[in-house]
């Protein structure tokens, strides 16, 4: 059995009694004052809850939309042989469109992908171009066009939808145009000159205006 009693402190025994406390000074005003600014505010600022203050009380911010869409097409690594070797660079493909009528094809060169990409995207909007569609968001006219090695051929088609492939479904999409019958009649299959012959294809829509102004101009001159 354990024994209960308690035990009685015999003078004399000094080592049953409790150790002397050394008491320790009280820190200063200016240290305590100092760790107080130094310590960073817990829950992200003042006025919000704990975790995560005020400002993101309201969620996660939106973020802004881009004017234009955009779509890669083709990178490709190029080299240039100069004396000392070769140097390597990149060239980049890029459509950008806002999907509402507006669209147009760059072309970019650099020494990384980044800085070509940024290159194509600026030289797209150069070479930005309107298209005059209908209200079914369908082109007025049938319309062929060839560019370098690549020929295709347009039409509307009412109720279809779009009706293209390789990179003249890209321009027709980022363009906004629907409802078209697109056919590519050579065998090239480089998407640089697609997108170039369907760019083409696309401001020959604008012919027919210019065409009627410029015989009532002269009408009214005679």
């Amino acid at each position: 059995m354990i024994d209960t009693k308690p035990t009685t402190i015999e003078e004399g025994d000094a080592s049953l009694l409790p150790e002397k406390v050394v008491p320790v000074a009280p820190a200063s005003p200016a240290f305590a004052d100092r760790r107080r600014r130094t310590r960073a505010p817990r829950g992200g600022g003042g006025g919000g809850d704990r975790r995560g203050g005020g400002a993101r009380r309201g969620g996660r911010e939106d973020r802004v939309r881009p004017e234009f869409d955009q779509k890669t097409l083709a990178v490709r690594r190029v080299a240039r042989v100069v004396a000392g070797g070769r140097r390597f660079s990149f060239s980049v493909l890029i459509v950008i469109g806002n999907r509402k009528g507006k669209v147009g094809v760059g072309l970019g060169k650099a020494g990384d992908t980044a800085a070509a990409i940024d290159k194509a995207t600026k030289d797209a909007k150069k070479q930005m171009l309107t298209l005059p569609l209908t209200a079914s968001r369908s082109i007025p006219f049938p319309v062929e066009a060839k560019y370098s090695s690549a020929e295709l051929f347009m039409m509307p088609a009412p109720r279809k939808g779009l009706i293209a492939g390789s990179a003249v479904r890209t321009v027709l999409e980022l363009g906004g145009v629907t409802d078209v019958n697109a056919k590519i009649l050579s065998g090239s299959k480089n998407k640089l000159n697609i997108a170039r012959a369907t760019i083409k294809a696309l401001s020959e829509l604008k012919a027919p205006k210019g065409n009627t102004e410029s015989r009532s101009s002269n009408n009214e001159k005679v």
